[in-house]
């Protein structure tokens, strides 16, 4: 455990991230595995947004996200 004040608060903020990163990082999980269960335009959309989401709070990174939306878009030509 942290001695210093300064660290203590530190990690109170880390595990404050730590658990909000992981709840967007679950959003965008099961959006994108509702998706590839069955695609429909609804479905895209909703991950779309939880995938915009997550770039802009730099939890995922811009590329995986613009990947990940081109297969997802694939399955919904199909």
């Amino acid at each position: 455990m942290p001695i210093l004040k300064n660290a203590i608060k530190a990690l109170k903020v880390s595990q404050k991230k730590t658990i909000a990163n992981s709840q967007i990082k679950s959003r965008i999980k099961t959006a994108v595995d509702d998706m590839k269960k069955s695609p429909t335009a609804e479905k895209l959309s909703t991950a779309f947004s939880a995938l915009d989401r997550g770039v802009k709070r730099n939890i995922l990174q811009k590329n995986k996200a613009a990947r990940t939306k081109a297969s997802l878009s694939k399955l919904l030509k199909k």
